[in-house]
């Protein structure tokens, strides 16, 4: 019998030592070194041969193939019931396919995965498990949602070996694991939630997915600085990595795609949260521009694409005389650090000097910008509550600044102008490499190169 081997894992980031040490030399973390007993290799023993050599044992025969050979027939999807689901992981779940969903506590990732299961039980065989909750308890939830419960197999379990025998007999379509964190292998000497457990039990589930063709869908926690909990190799294992992003005092929750297989990544689906549970939100521009009827100064439209369609969102800032002598930055929805960068560009190339002032930013709707087709919005905005100057309602703004003071053309701009356009937009700075040939009817196009030209446009 082979000797069981232990190995020293980092709780933080994964990393592996053969002895223990009080400091892990890849996150730089003190004292998260933990011992975990490891499995024997099913290749010890037995007289097996070195790779290489004839007769290795476990090896299996596997033709090499050309690669034009590869059949590229496309593999068939089915749709999760949510439009806006099935636009966040390229055109709905597939066949085989592991997908990790992430989220804060109370986001409402449970709920939509108990709707989504619901909904599929109708057609299709789906096995949904809770280590976290009764059955009772998700039964309760059903009831209050309002959902139909006909066809939908639970099983309350937290053994890999015991989940991965129940669906070996119900051989369902869809496989729902509520949560990763919460799983465990019987061979593993450690805690679930520890990094070998969680490592050890994605990898058995992901490879029972591609064997037997089934969706696997699982739940996973996030840190608090909004990362997913466990070891990084998780994310590698997966095909699609999901965050459910959206706080408790907010009734809207983004769904955003970090790693797809299948599809666009930084993909965006909106949802809704209420009474039934959470409702897609077909048309997000429409709501991210619900706003006042009164004008106000330091209010802006900008238009951000997410995925492979364009959004509009409004954008605020307030500044306001400092009373302290390092003035407050903050911004909410958009990189701090690129908001100082701005407000440098913004006093050596456009003549306006922020430094003795509070400056406050705020994207409408708990919507998290990462482009930086904001940055000309942003310093408009900025220039308008400066100023005290409302902008126009009509006016819509994109482009990147760069830090010389030129406004760079970004992706997809016709397309942007495009859904002003179909919004009621009048008028429209962009880039001067974003230009149409021909403006939309009813649009006057403002193309600018400089941040001069776009504050003298206003």
């Amino acid at each position: 019998m082979a000797k069981a081997k232990s190995a020293f894992v980092c709780s933080e980031c994964g990393a592996e030592y053969r002895k223990w040490q009080g400091q892990c030399s890849s996150c730089h973390e003190w004292n998260t070194l933990s011992e975990v007993r490891l499995a024997p290799s099913r290749f010890s023993g037995g007289g097996a041969s070195l790779p290489g050599q004839r007769g290795y044992a476990g090896a299996t025969s596997q033709d090499v193939v050309d690669l034009g050979a590869v059949d590229l027939t496309e593999v068939p999807r089915f749709s999760s019931t949510f439009g806006e689901f099935d636009r966040v992981l390229g055109g709905g779940l597939v066949p085989g396919s592991a997908v990790l969903l992430g989220g804060h506590p109370g986001a409402g990732k449970s709920t939509l995965l108990l709707q989504t299961a619901c909904n599929l039980a109708q057609r299709h065989k789906v096995l949904y498990v809770t280590g976290e909750e009764s059955l009772s308890q998700v039964a309760m939830r059903a009831h209050r949602l309002q959902l139909a419960t006909t066809g939908l197999k639970m099983l309350a379990e937290t053994s890999v070996e015991t989940i991965l025998g129940a669906a070996e007999r119900e051989r369902p379509q869809v496989l729902i694991i509520d949560s990763i964190q919460t799983m465990h292998l019987e061979e593993i000497a450690s805690a679930p939630g520890g990094v070998a457990q969680v490592r050890e039990s994605a990898s058995a589930m992901t490879r029972f997915a591609k064997h037997s063709n089934t969706a696997l869908l699982l739940v996973g926690h996030v840190t608090k600085d909004g990362s997913l909990a466990g070891p990084k190799v998780l994310e590698h294992m997966i095909d699609a990595s999901l965050l459910l992003e959206g706080g408790n005092d907010s009734r809207f929750r983004t769904l955003r795609g970090q790693k797809n297989r299948f599809g666009a990544v930084n993909e965006l689906g909106v949802f809704a949260m209420m009474e039934q549970g959470l409702k897609e939100v077909r048309n997000p521009s429409a709501i991210f521009l619900s706003r006042n009827e009164e004008q106000s100064s330091g209010s802006l439209v900008m238009v951000v694409w997410e995925g492979t369609r364009p959004i509009l969102v409004e954008v605020q800032a307030l500044l306001d005389d400092s009373a302290l002598g390092n003035p407050r930055r903050v911004a909410v929805g958009l990189d701090q650090n690129r908001l100082a960068m701005l407000l440098a560009v913004l006093h050596r190339h456009g003549g306006l000097f922020t430094g003795d002032q509070d400056v406050f930013l705020n994207v409408v709707g708990g919507v998290k910008v990462l482009e930086t087709s904001a940055d000309l919005a942003v310093l408009l905005a900025i220039v308008s509550s400066l100023k005290d100057r409302a902008l126009p309602r009509e006016l819509v703004v994109f482009g990147e600044v760069g830090l010389s003071g030129e406004i760079r053309p970004v992706p997809s701009g016709q397309e942007r102008i495009l859904e002003a356009s179909k919004h009621g937009f009048e008028r429209a700075i962009v880039p001067r490499g974003n230009a149409p040939k021909q403006s939309p009817a009813g649009m006057e196009v403002i193309a600018v190169s400089r941040l001069s030209e776009a504050l003298d446009a206003l």
